[in-house]
């Protein structure tokens, strides 16, 4: 029999937590934009009732992380859900000129659209294939060797330490093969993720060290702020992991490093802490990772309020099949009409959105974006929630910064999810949902 009253103190737990994080969201915003005016985003406290009661009404849209149950999902769901509540908050406040209004309500449908499949379908795909325990552990072993050749080859390309700080003065200079570019994306954000979660859950520590050591060189040779960070972040999802159950975890990745950042920021503003010890941490949790995706929002809606869409041309294989007006990468377009931020990338909801369809359309293409997720709930079914916390852990950092496109291809979100489908269940200890010729 279910344990009612013990149900109900779990979702209002996990509700309050949606909540907060909502407030600090706003809150970290208003910090990031009085550190970085150059962003368009001018806060004005005499201004700040309409804005808090909109967020209000959006939060009650996160009532729904306290009915679902943990899935990949509900991973990238909550993610998004924290891009969309910022984006309306700071929309009130941009000094673009574009239809703020309509914006405004394409977001909050987008986010509904999305989160909607991502959430409450996960029902398995019927299994046609299982691998033996023998063949998966093989398969580990190659991911692994594939991983280190990967990155024995990209440090003859390049190999430099350099500061966080300072990448962006020589990323430009990196020069290596596209496809060796896409084995270090791939092994990186998909696959050594994915192997490391796997030696956690079958407790071989070693392997799983192994592992966090190899991601380490991924850094220096590709001059990333995700490469630079992937080691200390499995770390801290299988921390979080230990305590807390998997919908918990997702809420405190977010929420906890948020609020050190503006614990630190007010002990600079305080003048209790120096500028160097407080700001770049806050510049890059804050800002960067959490702020900037729904920042970028602002600028594709107030460009595509004035550019043509792109009806889906700047995927490769419709560029050329399709007349295109951007013969650049979205990324380096916005970068050339606004001239700040590098290559701005941005989530799904900017660009299969925004720049595809029009700020009109744009929870259309945001749903079918989620119908995707879903699919990958589909393949994951059946798997222990903590494995796919650890094994998918860094696609939704991505996924906030880059088109779902790009992810599943680029990224290895694709190869994740069949790794997903294949895994035996029996390796922790279920019984497979039906029994199927093993591959030996």
């Amino acid at each position: 029999m279910t344990d009612w009253p013990q149900a109900l103190r779990e979702r209002v737990a996990i509700a309050s937590l949606v909540f907060l994080h909502i407030v600090i969201c706003c809150i970290s915003l208003v910090c990031a934009a009085d550190l970085n005016p150059s962003y368009h985003i001018l806060f004005d406290a005499s201004r700040m009732l309409i804005p808090a009661a909109v967020v209000a009404a959006f939060a009650l849209v996160g009532l729904l992380f306290a009915f679902a149950d943990f899935s990949f999902g509900y991973f990238v769901g909550f993610y998004f859900y924290g891009m969309a509540a910022g984006y309306l908050w700071e929309n009130f406040f941009s000094d673009f000129s574009y239809n703020h209004q309509l914006s405004g309500l394409s977001a909050a449908a987008s986010a509904i659209a999305f989160v909607l499949p991502a959430l409450f379908i996960i029902s398995p795909v019927k299994p046609q294939l299982s691998l033996s325990p023998k063949i998966f552990s093989h398969l580990l072993t190659f991911i692994v060797l594939l991983a280190l050749a990967t990155v024995v080859m990209a440090a003859s390309y390049n190999f430099r330490f350099v500061a966080v700080g300072d990448i962006y003065n020589f990323r430009e200079d990196l020069t290596s093969p596209p496809a060796l570019n896409y084995l270090v994306a791939m092994t990186s954000s998909a696959l050594l993720p994915f192997a490391f979660a796997c030696y956690v859950i079958r407790k071989q520590k070693w392997r799983a060290v192994a592992v966090l050591f190899l991601l380490m060189f991924y850094y220096p040779i590709t001059l990333s702020k995700v490469a630079f960070f992937t080691p200390a972040w499995l770390v801290i999802i299988l921390a979080l992991s230990r305590v807390f159950e998997s919908r918990k975890t997702v809420i405190f990745s977010l929420l906890g490093p948020q609020v050190v950042g503006l614990i630190l920021y007010w002990l600079f503003k305080a003048g209790l802490a120096s500028h160097s010890a407080t700001i770049p941490y806050f510049e890059i949790v804050n800002f960067r990772m959490i702020a900037i995706p729904s920042i970028a929002m602002d600028f594709y809606n107030d460009f595509f309020a004035k550019h043509d869409v792109t009806h889906f041309c700047q995927l490769q294989l419709l560029k050329s099949l399709m007349h295109c007006p951007y013969q650049e990468p979205l990324s380096k377009v916005i970068f050339r009409e606004y001239g700040i931020g590098g290559n701005f990338n941005a989530s799904l909801f900017a660009t299969e959105g925004i720049a595809s369809v029009g700020t009109l359309f744009a929870p259309l293409a945001v749903f079918a974006c989620g119908m995707v997720i879903a699919l990958a709930n589909r393949l994951s079914a059946g798997l222990p929630p903590r494995f796919i916390l650890l094994s998918g852990a860094i696609l939704p950092q991505i996924l906030l910064n880059v088109p779902l496109t790009i992810t599943m291809l680029t990224h290895g979100a694709g190869f994740l999810f069949l790794l997903w489908y294949l895994t035996p269940r029996t390796m922790f200890g279920q019984p497979a949902s039906k029994p199927t010729a093993p591959v030996q």
